[in-house]
Parts: structure tokens; C-alpha cells; sequence
């Protein structure tokens, strides 16, 4: 296997496992506008503990599948083709998602609030359903036929594995969600997300773990099976260290199961970048889907200067941000009159 599309198909790997760590706890608070808050300063309190990072974040998936495109265009054409139905589907919800945290605020209105509160619930969890189930059958496989085009229906891609995929980042989401709001808030709100993790971790882990078990069945090595046990041992020590009130550590123990059982994935199909379930010999694999060794090399060394600065950027970014919120350090909702609005009533007045 050649150096660079291994380095490359890495590196691709750590992008998705980045996003689903950042984005897992920002899709999750997002669903939890309307399982988890109260009220409407609750709902306020859960935004604001994702509002200085939640675009950030998003950079990550477009990341990964920019950097797909360039190092292996075979397996982005094939991939983006086949799953071209969840892809849209997901994207539509970002969007939703996206006015959703812009719009919520711009009318002091009840209804207005709660029809966007609702957008971004379920933007959240038809984004995070959609990105489970792509992320499944891109280590599961898909119809492919010799030229890598998809043989069957548009939704021929809705199997079993992608009803697990998507429940699995589905539910990560959630209680990655209320591990962060457990490290993020005070008060009421943090010792309810500390309750509530503590008791749903067991159950939330299941299905990612399934998912996990199910390609490692299929085409396990032995050092993917030593990713699976590490993850495995991780989710016990988050759940464990929930328990004793460890929020920091019970949400880093969590971020390295995450990463142990994504890893242990990757590592299990590679080569194989999207597998064929027509005909294994249909299977792209990193040597045949990827570009020329000049392309990944100056990919390679982009990379390696604009890699570190965004990195240090975002880290200093939840530095500033650190600091834990309160439903108390958030004002009542009033209405704003617009500047212009004031100054013509003023004039009329005079």
C-alpha cells in the first residue's frame, strides 16, 4: 500500500472522528431544545453554551468531504452519488438548523420562538440520523456495480445498518450533549444533565457499539479489536466517573469512545474505502480511488501549515469561552424596537 493515500485515508478518518466530537455535543444540545429544557430561558441557557463555537464546528464536515474530493475522487464520486437522497436530506436540515439559531431571537414572539425551537430540534436530529446512516454504509457497503454507480432505487441505501448507523450518532448526540451541558452550566440545569447522563450512558453507547461490533465481525484485526476493547473500557470509565460528579473527565472518557470505536471502524474496512455488497472485487479501495501521488503530496503540505492554525484558533476559541453559564446571566426576552423606528417617532414627537 502506498504512503500518501494511506496518510490520506488517516487523516480523513480523524476529520469525521473531530466532527462527531464537536458536532455531536452542538447537534445534541440542539435536540435537547425540546427534550431537555424547561423553559424558555433553559432554551436560551442551552443555546448560548453552543453559540460561539456551533459554526466552528460545522467546518469539520466540510472539511472531510473536501478533503475526500481532492485525495480520493472515486470514492467522493461514488459515495456522494449513491447517497445522494440522505446527503440532501442532511444538508437541508443544517440549514434549517443554521436559521434556526439566527431566527429563534428576531421576534418577541411565543409562536415564532417555538416554531424555530422546533426547526432546530429536528434539524439537529435529522442531521445527525442522516450522518450516522452515510457514515454506516460507507464501512458497511453499498450496491455498487464495476463503474462504482449504485444499482438500485433512490432509497435502496435505508437498510439495517443505516437505521444503526443513524441511531448510533443519534443517540452519541444526545448524551455527549448532556455531558457537555453538565461541564458548561450551573444550577438546576447542570445537576439535571448530570442525572440524566448518568442514567441514559448505558443505553446511549448501545447502538454505536453495535455498529462497531458488526464491521469488526465482518473484517476485524486484531488492532481494531484492541480499539474496540478501548472503547469499550472508556465508556465504562464515562459512565463511571459520571457518577462520582467527574464532569471534565466523564466527558473526555466519552470523547475517547468515540474515537476508540470510530477508529477501531476505519481500521477495520482499510483498505477498503466503500465496499461493494454486489461483488467484493467492485470494492474501491484506497490505492484505486485515490489522486495522483503530486496532488496528495501538496495536499499533504497544505495541510501540514493551514492544519495547526485552525486547530490552535478553535482551541483558543473554547478557551475564551470556557466559563460556566447560568439561567440567572440570562436576561427576559423584551422586544427591540429598531433604531429607525425610534428616530422617526422622536422626530414626529418633536
Amino acid at each position: 500500500m502506498e504512503t500518501l493515500p494511506t496518510v490520506w485515508f488517516c487523516a480523513i478518518a480523524v476529520l469525521w472522528i473531530g466532527y462527531l466530537f464537536l458536532e455531536g455535543f452542538d447537534l445534541g444540545v440542539g435536540m435537547h431544545m425540546k427534550l431537555f429544557a424547561r423553559s424558555e430561558r433553559e432554551r436560551r441557557l442551552l443555546l448560548n453554551t453552543i453559540g460561539p463555537v456551533w459554526d466552528g464546528n460545522e467546518v469539520w464536515l466540510l472539511t472531510a468531504g473536501g478533503a475526500t474530493f481532492a485525495a480520493f475522487p472515486r470514492w467522493y464520486a461514488s459515495l456522494f452519488s449513491a447517497l445522494y437522497l440522505p446527503l440532501t436530506i442532511a444538508l437541508v436540515a443544517l440549514i434549517f438548523r443554521a436559521v434556526a439559531i439566527e431566527y429563534r431571537g428576531k421576534v418577541h414572539s411565543d409562536s415564532w420562538r417555538a416554531a424555530w425551537d422546533w426547526a432546530l430540534a429536528l434539524g439537529s436530529g435529522v442531521a445527525a440520523f442522516c450522518v450516522g446512516a452515510m457514515l454506516a454504509l460507507t464501512t458497511t457497503g453499498l450496491p455498487l456495480d464495476a463503474n462504482g454507480d449504485r444499482v438500485g432505487g433512490p432509497f435502496v441505501w435505508l437498510n439495517g445498518y443505516a437505521v444503526l448507523g443513524g441511531a448510533a450518532v443519534v443517540a452519541f448526540a444526545l448524551v455527549h450533549a448532556l455531558a457537555f451541558l453538565a461541564l458548561k452550566t450551573e444550577g438546576e440545569v447542570r445537576a439535571r444533565a448530570h442525572k440524566a447522563f448518568v442514567r441514559w450512558v448505558p443505553l446511549a453507547v448501545l447502538p454505536l457499539a453495535a455498529w462497531v461490533l458488526a464491521v469488526q465481525l465482518h473484517s476485524g484485526k486484531w488492532w481494531s479489536w484492541a480499539l474496540t476493547l478501548a472503547a469499550v473500557a472508556a465508556a465504562a470509565v464515562a459512565w463511571a466517573l459520571g457518577r462520582r460528579g467527574s464532569e471534565g473527565r466523564a466527558f473526555i472518557s466519552l470523547a475517547v469512545f468515540l474515537a476508540a470505536g470510530a477508529a477501531a471502524v476505519f481500521s477495520a474496512v482499510f483498505p477498503v474505502v466503500l465496499p461493494s455488497t454486489l461483488n467484493p472485487a467492485f470494492s474501491l479501495t484506497a490505492a484505486n480511488a485515490s489522486s495522483s501521488d503530486y496532488t496528495l503530496g501538496l495536499m499533504t503540505v497544505v495541510a501540514l501549515i493551514g492544519l495547526p492554525l485552525v486547530l490552535a484558533y478553535q482551541t483558543w476559541t473554547y478557551w475564551v469561552f470556557r466559563r460556566r453559564l447560568s439561567v440567572d446571566s440570562i436576561p427576559s426576552a423584551h422586544a427591540v424596537v429598531p433604531a429607525a423606528i425610534v428616530r422617526l417617532v422622536t422626530g414626529r414627537q418633536a
